[in-house]
C-alpha cells in the first residue's frame, strides 16, 4: 500500500535566500578556479613565447597614446590615415621582406595584376608616355595605334599638364574605365607633322602572361623556336589566374605543329599563385609530390600530381636566373626533382614562403602576409634567410654543367633586346649579333637530346687514327729509306726555298693541297664535332635580338625591369 506525503510550502523569504547562498557558494568555489585556468594560460603563452592578454593591452594602450600624443601636440598637422598606414607597414617591415600592405591606390593595380584584366585600351606605356607596344588584338591595335606613338592629350586634356611625379599614373587611370566607353587620344607620330587623334572603344583587356620568341603570323605569338627539330619555346612572366590556361593553349599548339622538345623560360619571372605552379607542375609529371607548405597557425597541406592531362614523351630544358622566385622555384624544383626536366642559367633568388592575402576595410586595401613556407618535393631547402651564405642550401641550382652565367651588363642588354622582340611591329624583330648564350645552352643541350650520339659513332674516329698511326709506323720499317729522303729535302730546302711547298705535299701526299685546311678541323674538333657547329650556328641566328643600346642607355636601365604599365 503506497503512502502520499505531503511537502510543506517554503516562504518566498526562504528561498531568496537560500538561492542567494547557493550563488555565493558556486562564486567562490569557481573564483579560484578560474584564477588558476588564466594563470595557466598566461604561463603557457609566457613559455610559448607569446604576450599575456594583459601585455596585448598594454602594448595596445602605448600605441593608441603614441598615436594621440601625435595628432595633438607635433609642430604641424597630421593625416591620421597616414599615420596608421605608416605604423602598419613598419610593423610588417619587422617581419620579412615579402608581407606588406596593399593600400587603396594600390589595390586596383595589385587586383589586374592577378586577374590579368582591366577595363581599357591595351597599350603598354613608358614613363615619357611613350607606347611600348599595343596588345595583339586589343582595342589600341585594332585602331592603328602604334609603338613609338607619344601620348600628348587625353580626352581634350593637355599631358604637359599631368602632375610632375605622376604623369605615368594620370595617364593610365584616365585611359582605364568601364567596357564601352569612349576615349580620345592625341598622339605625335615620326614623320606626322599634326597631332594625330584617335578615338578608341574601351574593352575588357586580357594580358598575357605565356608569351613565345616572338610575334609571327597574324600577330600571333611564334611558340616555335626551332621548326628543324621542332623546338618549342614558351616564356612564363608571372603566375596569374590564366597562366596555366595559356600554356595548355600554347602546348596544344605546339603538339600539331610536332613539337619534340620544349624550353620554359622563368628567368626575371618574381612568382605569383600558387594554385598556377602546382597546376602547371601537374602538366608534365604523372604522379608523385609537387610541394607541401607548412605554418605556425594553418594546416599542412600536400600537392601531388595526378596522371590525367599530363604532357609526356619529350625532354624539357627550364631557363632560370637570380630573380626567378616563390611560384618560379616551385615549378623549376618539382620538374628536377622528379627529373622531368634540366635546369640551365643560374641559381634561383631562394624564396620559399608563402603570403596569404586578407582583405581589409571590406576589400578597400589588404594585407599581404607570410603565413608559411613551402617544402620542394626532395626536402632540400629553398629559402634565403637573412644570414644565408652563398656556400648554403637554397634556391634551385643548375645541372651539374648547366650554368651559365649573365653579368650585370648582359642582363641589362638581354632585358633590353627582349622589350625590342617584344613589340608588335611590320617586319618582324630587328635583327642583332647579340646571342642569348642561356637560351643557347638550352638548344644545343635538347638537341644532344633528340639526336644522340653511340658509342660507336664516338670511337671510329679515334680507331681510325689509330689505324692510320699503325700503317704509318709499318711504312716506316717496310721503307726505311724515305727518313733519307725527308733529310734530302731539308737539304734541298736550304738551297733552294721555293720548294718548301713540295715538302708539305710530300707529307700529306694522301690528302693533297687543297684538302689541307679541312683537314685541321676534325683533328682539332674530334670526331663528329664540325657537324655539331653547324646546328650551334643555325640555332645561334633563331636567338638574336634588337640593336646594342647606347652604353649611355643602358647605364639608366634597371637591372629587374618590370613591365610597362598598361592602360
Amino acid at each position: 500500500m503506497s503512502r502520499l506525503f505531503a511537502i510543506p510550502p517554503v516562504s518566498p523569504i526562504r528561498s531568496r535566500i537560500t538561492t542567494g547562498l547557493v550563488a555565493l557558494l558556486l562564486a567562490l568555489l569557481l573564483a579560484p578556479a578560474a584564477a588558476v585556468l588564466a594563470a595557466d594560460n598566461d604561463e603557457a603563452k609566457k613559455k610559448s613565447g607569446q604576450p599575456s592578454e594583459e601585455e596585448i593591452l598594454l602594448l595596445m594602450r602605448m600605441f593608441s597614446e603614441t598615436f594621440e600624443q601625435i595628432e595633438r601636440n607635433y609642430v604641424k598637422g597630421v593625416d591620421r590615415r597616414r599615420l596608421v598606414e605608416a605604423a602598419i607597414r613598419g610593423m610588417l617591415k619587422e617581419l620579412d621582406q615579402y608581407s606588406n600592405y596593399i593600400s587603396p591606390d594600390q589595390i586596383s593595380r595589385f587586383q589586374q595584376s592577378v586577374s590579368q584584366q582591366f577595363g581599357g585600351i591595351g597599350i603598354q606605356v613608358r614613363p615619357d608616355l611613350v607606347v611600348a607596344t599595343p596588345l595583339a588584338g586589343s582595342p589600341a591595335y585594332k585602331a592603328g595605334i602604334k609603338a613609338g606613338d607619344r601620348i600628348v592629350e587625353i580626352d581634350g586634356k593637355q599631358a604637359s599638364t599631368f602632375p610632375e611625379n605622376r604623369k605615368l599614373e594620370t595617364a593610365v587611370s584616365m585611359m582605364k574605365g568601364k567596357a564601352g566607353e569612349p576615349v580620345t587620344l592625341g598622339i605625335r607620330r615620326t614623320g606626322v607633322k599634326d597631332v594625330i587623334k584617335i578615338t578608341v572603344k574601351r574593352a575588357i583587356v586580357q594580358v598575357p602572361t605565356v608569351m613565345g620568341d616572338a610575334y609571327g603570323k597574324e600577330d600571333q605569338w611564334r611558340f616555335m623556336l626551332d621548326d628543324k627539330q621542332k623546338i618549342g619555346y614558351v616564356r612564363l612572366t608571372h603566375f596569374a589566374r590564366r597562366t596555366a590556361d595559356e600554356l595548355s593553349t600554347a602546348l596544344d599548339r605546339l603538339k600539331k605543329k610536332g613539337m619534340k622538345a620544349l624550353i620554359i623560360d622563368l628567368r626575371f619571372n618574381p612568382g605569383g599563385l600558387l594554385s598556377q605552379a602546382t597546376r602547371i607542375s601537374d602538366m608534365f609529371i604523372e604522379k608523385g609530390r609537387i610541394v607541401s607548405t607548412k605554418g605556425r597557425n594553418v594546416r599542412e597541406r600536400v600537392w601531388d600530381a595526378t596522371k590525367p592531362g599530363t604532357h609526356t614523351g619529350f625532354p624539357i630544358a627550364v631557363l632560370v636566373n637570380h630573380f626567378s622566385a616563390s611560384a618560379s622555384e616551385i615549378l623549376s624544383a618539382c620538374l628536377q626533382d622528379h627529373k622531368r626536366a634540366v635546369i640551365i642559367g643560374e641559381r634561383t633568388w631562394g624564396k620559399g614562403s608563402v603570403q596569404n592575402v586578407i582583405q581589409l576595410e571590406g576589400g578597400s586595401s589588404a594585407l599581404k602576409l607570410t603565413t608559411a613556407s613551402y617544402h620542394r618535393p626532395s626536402g632540400r631547402n629553398i629559402h634565403r634567410f637573412p644570414n644565408s651564405k652563398p656556400t648554403d642550401v637554397w634556391g634551385v641550382m643548375p645541372d651539374k654543367g648547366l650554368e651559365i652565367k649573365m653579368s650585370r651588363l648582359d642582363m641589362i642588354r638581354y632585358q633590353e633586346y627582349r622589350r625590342q622582340r617584344d613589340v608588335l611591329q611590320d617586319g618582324g624583330p630587328p635583327k642583332s649579333d647579340f646571342v642569348d648564350t642561356q637560351l643557347a645552352k638550352a638548344v644545343t643541350h635538347l638537341n644532344g637530346t633528340l639526336n644522340p650520339k653511340s658509342k660507336d659513332d664516338k670511337k671510329k674516329p679515334k680507331d681510325k687514327k689509330k689505324g692510320e698511326k699503325k700503317k704509318d709506323a709499318k711504312k716506316s720499317k717496310d721503307k726505311p729509306k724515305k727518313k733519307g729522303e725527308k733529310k734530302k729535302d731539308v737539304k734541298k730546302s736550304k738551297d733552294k726555298p721555293k720548294k718548301k711547298g713540295e715538302k708539305k705535299k710530300d707529307a700529306n701526299k694522301p690528302k693533297g693541297k687543297p684538302k689541307k685546311k679541312g683537314e685541321k678541323k676534325p683533328t682539332d674538333n674530334k670526331g663528329d664535332k664540325p657537324g655539331k657547329k653547324k646546328s650551334d650556328t643555325d640555332s645561334e641566328q633563331s636567338l638574336r635580338f634588337g640593336p646594342a643600346a647606347a652604353p649611355s642607355r643602358i647605364r639608366g636601365l634597371p637591372l629587374f625591369r618590370l613591365p610597362d604599365p598598361v592602360g
